[in-house]
C-alpha cells in the first residue's frame, strides 16, 4: 500500500526578469571539523521568508465530527494547531466558523511577489503576510497552478529582502539543505538534513519530481525555501510522509522558475498536450510486448484527434525518446511536454511490434480542469480467473466504446489469482487478450483457452476514463 503523503511545504523558484536581484551575498557555511554550522547562513536568509496566514468564510458543521481539511484539498489535513484549539474548545453542534490555515512562502522580487504554495492560498478569502520585523500585509493571489502546487502572492510593500535561486539540478544526493519556515505557527523555524533522494514521485499530482530530504518538515511549512549551503533557494518545501520521520519532499526550484513569469503575467500556465494516456512497464509487459528492457513509457490510450492520434501514435506504441531525451520511466514524458511550447512540432522514437519508428507531431494547448440484464458467464481456474458478462447497448454508449470493439465487463476476479496480483479488477472492461479483440464472453472464452500453462497473457482493459495494459503469467 502507497504511504499517505501530505502537503506540508516548499514550493522554490528562480524568476527571470522580475528578479530584482540579489539583496544580500551569503558567504558560505563554515565547517568546524567535519560539522557545518548553519546560523550565518540562516541570519542572513530568513528576512526574506515569510508567514502566511489565510481565513476561509464561516462553514457549518454537525457536532462530534472533527473538521475535514481547511483549504478542501484531499492531499493536506487540517493545520493541527487550529484543529486541536476548535475541537477542544469550540466544538459546538451546528456553530459556524472561519476555517484557518499556516503556512510559509519566500520574497522573490523587492516590490511583494511571493512564492508559497497553492494549497496554502486555495480558497483563501483573506490571506496575511507577516515579514521579518513583525509587519503584516494583506495579501493577494496573482496566479496559481493546482498540477505543481504553486502559487505566487503579491503584497503592498517596497524594498523587502529577497531570495537568491539556484539551480536544483545540480543538487546531488548527500548534499546538505536547510530549510527555513513557519511549523505550526512557530515562525523563522530553521532545519537542517541532507538530499535523501531525487526525482521523487509520490502521488502528488502529474508532474511530481520532488527533492527528497532528512531536513525537518512540518505542517505550516509548506511554501517554505529550501537553501543549499550558498544560501541559494533549491526547493519549494511542500510534503511529508504522515507516519515517517526524516522524510519530507520538496519542489524542485528549476520547474518554478519556467512557470513563475506566467503565473504573474497570466496568472495561470499555459501546457503543452500530446493526447495520450501512458504506463509504466511490468517485467510481465516488457515480455509480452518482446521488448528488449522496460525502459519507456507505454501508450494506453490515444485520445481521438488528439496531437498524438493525428500524428499517428497507437495504443501499444512504447515512447523511448522525447526531443533527443530518453525516455527511462513513464512519468517523465509529462514533464518533458509541458516544458515544449503550445504548436511545437516535436520527434519522438517509439517502438511499435518490436520495430522503432519515429513520430513527429505538433502539440496542442492543455484544456483546464479534459443497465441490462448480468450475463455473466463463470470461467474455471485453469483458465484466467475471471467472471465476464456481456455489455449492454447503453453502457456501451456510456463508456464511449464503439460497437466493432466494445469488450467484456469483469464483474469478479477470484481471490489470490495471478490476474488479482497483476491488477484486474472488477468494473474493468477487458477489450483484448493477446492482440485478439473481445467483443462477448465467447470470444473471451476462445482467446482464454489459447493461452497455455505458464505464458504471458497480455489484457488490454478500460478503467473509468483510461484504458491501460496489465500482463500476468497465466
Amino acid at each position: 500500500m502507497r504511504k499517505r503523503s501530505i502537503l506540508a511545504g516548499t514550493i522554490g523558484l528562480a524568476l527571470v526578469g522580475v528578479l530584482a536581484g540579489a539583496a544580500f551575498t551569503v558567504q558560505p557555511v563554515s565547517f568546524f571539523g567535519a560539522l557545518p554550522t548553519f546560523s550565518d547562513l540562516a541570519e542572513k536568509v530568513s528576512p526574506s521568508v515569510v508567514n502566511i496566514s489565510t481565513t476561509k468564510a464561516p462553514q457549518k458543521r454537525p457536532g462530534g465530527i472533527r473538521p475535514g481539511n481547511p483549504q478542501g484539498n484531499s492531499r493536506m489535513p487540517r493545520d493541527p494547531l487550529f484543529d486541536d484549539f476548535f475541537e477542544h474548545f469550540f466544538d459546538v453542534p451546528g456553530v459556524e466558523r472561519p476555517q484557518k490555515s499556516l503556512g510559509s512562502g519566500f520574497i522573490i522580487n523587492s516590490e511583494g511577489y511571493i512564492i508559497t504554495n497553492y494549497h496554502v492560498v486555495e480558497g483563501a478569502d483573506e490571506i496575511s503576510v507577516q515579514v521579518s520585523g513583525k509587519q503584516k500585509f494583506n495579501g493577494k493571489v496573482v496566479g496559481s497552478d493546482p498540477k505543481t502546487d504553486l502559487a505566487v502572492i503579491k503584497i503592498s510593500a517596497s524594498n523587502l529582502p529577497t531570495i537568491t535561486m539556484g539551480d536544483s539540478d545540480k543538487l546531488r544526493v548527500g548534499d546538505w539543505v536547510m530549510a527555513v519556515g513557519n511549523p505550526f505557527g512557530l515562525d523563522h523555524t530553521v532545519t537542517a538534513g541532507i538530499v535523501s533522494a531525487k526525482g521523487r514521485v509520490i502521488g502528488a499530482g502529474p508532474y511530481d519530481d520532488f527533492i527528497q530530504t532528512d531536513a525537518s518538515i512540518n505542517p505550516g511549512n509548506s511554501g517554505g525555501p529550501l537553501f543549499n549551503l550558498q544560501g541559494e533557494v533549491v526547493g519549494v518545501n511542500t510534503a511529508i510522509v504522515a507516519a515517517g520521520q526524516g522524510i519530507g519532499f520538496a519542489i524542485p526550484i528549476n520547474m518554478a522558475k519556467e512557470l513563475i513569469p506566467q503565473l504573474i503575467s497570466t496568472g495561470r500556465v499555459t501546457r503543452a498536450w500530446l493526447g495520450v494516456g501512458i504506463q509504466d512497464i511490468s517485467p510481465e509487459l516488457a515480455k509480452s510486448f518482446n521488448l528488449p528492457d522496460e525502459k519507456g513509457a507505454l501508450v494506453s490510450n490515444v485520445f481521438p484527434n488528439s496531437p498524438a492520434d493525428k500524428g499517428g501514435m497507437k495504443s501499444g506504441d512504447v515512447i523511448r525518446s522525447f526531443q533527443g531525451k530518453e525516455i527511462v520511466e513513464s512519468h517523465e514524458l509529462p514533464m518533458l511536454v509541458a516544458r515544449e511550447p503550445v504548436g511545437k512540432i516535436v520527434v519522438m522514437t517509439a517502438l511499435r511490434d518490436g520495430k522503432e519508428v519515429t513520430l513527429q507531431v505538433t502539440l496542442g494547448e492543455m484544456e483546464r480542469g479534459e443497465k441490462g440484464e448480468d450475463q455473466a458467464v463463470k470461467t474455471t481456474s485453469d483458465e484466467l480467473s475471471l467472471t465476464c458478462r456481456e455489455l449492454t447497448p447503453d453502457e456501451i454508449s456510456g463508456l464511449g466504446l464503439s460497437k466493432e470493439q466494445h469488450g467484456v465487463m469483469i464483474v469478479n476476479v477470484e481471490s489470490g489469482s495471478a490476474a488479482e496480483e497483476g491488477g484486474v479488477g472488477r468494473g474493468d472492461v477487458l477489450l483484448s487478450i493477446n492482440n485478439m479483440k473481445i467483443n462477448s464472453v465467447t470470444d473471451y472464452l476462445v482467446a482464454a483457452k489459447k493461452v497455455k500453462k505458464g505464458e504471458i497473457v497480455r489484457l488490454f482493459l478500460k478503467r473509468e476514463d483510461a484504458t491501460i495494459f496489465l500482463a500476468f503469467t497465466k
